[in-house]
């Protein structure tokens, strides 16, 4: 029997062992999806305890703690800091065969040195060290993301951001961690949700210009795109909730209409909002392709679906479910489209459903051609409810089964933590098992050199190469 969580953690094989404590281990890590705030960077935050720092936020540990029956008053209620840390701790037993049980005890070794297990009876001594550390001045925002081996990340940004954070960090030579926005233009797309007027108006002040048409609102997000590229934007990320829509007679004429009805106080239908993203998805594929970005697209998700609980709490608290429809053959269409006009950009998608590895595995396939020496589009890591050991081996064993696992971009955190960085180390642990254990049973040889070099590639290259980060 193994200890719990050593050095050898998930590495089953010799030859994972090798790939993991010889390569993997002290590679640099690129974020390139997260979200946590620039603002708590570019002030150097400081946390008051291991609950601020761990559980605030955090929807992925507060579906845990409702699963084991907690109160919200410990969860997003007005418990104290102390009773929502123990509160965790309670849970955390009952967590064998979670991601979060193996993700909590990383971080306490990593950012701790914490070797022991979280639970009610050894909470009082964990609370106690974190605090005690989490006090020194090495465990700031910016010296955790630093400590932690990270060379750059991306946050998530709108276009009315004044990205004011990255402005100050920019220009602040005394941090080598590049911190780069991301273009996440949700809002100004879904025009059949209520205040989209509203929000348009702020898009517009931003923009610094009225928006009345069509081509106004394209033109607004042009300046915002320069806007963001000026502070070395280099991606731009979608979110299409249960899925991409497509509609086969988009055109601006039309587009024009729904819109200009909208900024008057009626909602799209159904079938004009697919018409409408379907035209301004023509319009930020053409500018992305233009500007060398990577397009991020993310669907698969039903949101809110307890009404009780989203009235009270809101979005983004742990009430987001699977889909059941998938969209892989309206994203085929579209993808079809943006090819015939020559601007379909680099592109990584990320289904929540893991019925749709194989589809999204076979569809990348159809659309590598022209990408300049990279694939053109990726299928992303094991997203939501998908990350985990499980999740990830099979998002990694489909994308080898029919498509090239060499090229792809690896791993980003997802996370509104700064303390979420072991997840790159569990990635690149259940990567080399992986490949271990195809070497092992004689369905690869050992090559280390070449095996070396995919999990470098994997683990950092690519991301680095397929974004185009300057990085030295």
């Amino acid at each position: 029997m193994k200890d719990c969580m050593n050095e050898d953690f998930i590495l089953k094989t010799d030859t994972a062992k090798i790939l993991y404590h010889n390569y993997a281990e002290k590679l640099p890590i690129i974020d390139y999806h997260c979200h946590v705030p620039p603002k708590e960077i570019a002030e150097d935050k400081s946390y008051a305890n291991i609950t601020e720092l761990w559980l605030g936020g955090d929807h992925y540990k507060w579906r845990a703690m409702r699963s084991n029956g907690v109160d919200e008053k410990y969860i997003t209620g007005d418990a104290s800091d102390y009773e929502k840390f123990k509160a965790w701790a309670k849970t955390m037993p009952k967590l064998i065969g979670n991601p979060l049980y193996h993700w909590t005890h990383l971080e306490l070794q990593r950012y701790f040195g914490y070797e022991g297990i979280l639970n009610e009876e050894t909470a009082d001594g964990v609370w106690n060290l974190c605090n005690e550390i989490l006090s020194r001045p090495d465990m700031t925002a910016r010296q955790i993301i630093k400590n932690s081996g990270v060379v750059l990340l991306c946050t998530t940004d709108d276009p009315i951001d004044s990205l004011q954070y990255h402005v100050q960090l920019a220009n602040d030579p005394t941090y080598d961690v590049k911190v780069l926005p991301a273009f996440r233009p949700d809002k100004g797309l879904n025009i059949e949700r209520a205040g989209y007027a509203e929000y348009i108006a702020k898009l517009g002040e931003a923009a610094g210009m009225a928006i009345t048409d069509l081509a106004s609102l394209k033109a607004a997000y042009k300046q915002r795109l320069d806007f963001f590229g000026s502070l070395g934007c280099k991606t731009a990320d979608h979110g299409f909730d249960e899925y991409v829509p497509f509609a086969a007679d988009a055109c601006d004429c039309k587009a024009d209409e729904i819109f200009k009805r909208a900024l008057a106080g009626t909602p799209a239908t159904i079938e004009e909002m697919k018409l409408f993203k379907t035209v301004m998805m023509y319009f930020f594929a053409k500018e992305y392709t233009e500007r060398k970005w990577v397009m991020q697209l993310h669907f698969g998700v039903l949101r809110n679906v307890n009404p009780v609980m989203f009235k009270a709490l809101g979005p983004d608290t742990g009430f987001d479910i699977i889909g059941g429809a998938t969209c892989i053959t309206d994203i085929a269409k579209l993808f079809g489209a943006l090819t015939a006009k020559n601007s379909l950009p680099r592109t990584i998608l990320y289904s929540i459903n893991p019925a749709d590895n194989a589809g999204l595995d076979a569809l990348i396939g159809a659309f590598q051609e022209n990408a300049g020496g990279f694939p053109r589009l990726q299928h992303g890591s094991a997203w939501w409810f998908n990350d985990n050991k499980s999740g990830m081996r099979a998002q990694m064993k489909s994308l080898a089964n029919m498509s090239l696992l060499g090229n792809f971009v690896g791993m980003l955190t997802d996370s509104r933590s700064f303390i979420s960085y072991p997840r790159h180390e569990y990635f690149r642990r259940i990567l080399c098992d992986l490949l271990g254990e195809w070497v092992e049973l004689g369905e690869y040889p050992m090559d280390i050199d070449a095996l070396a070099q995919m999990v470098c590639d994997i683990s950092y290259n690519n991301t680095k190469d397929f974004f185009g980060f300057d990085l030295v």
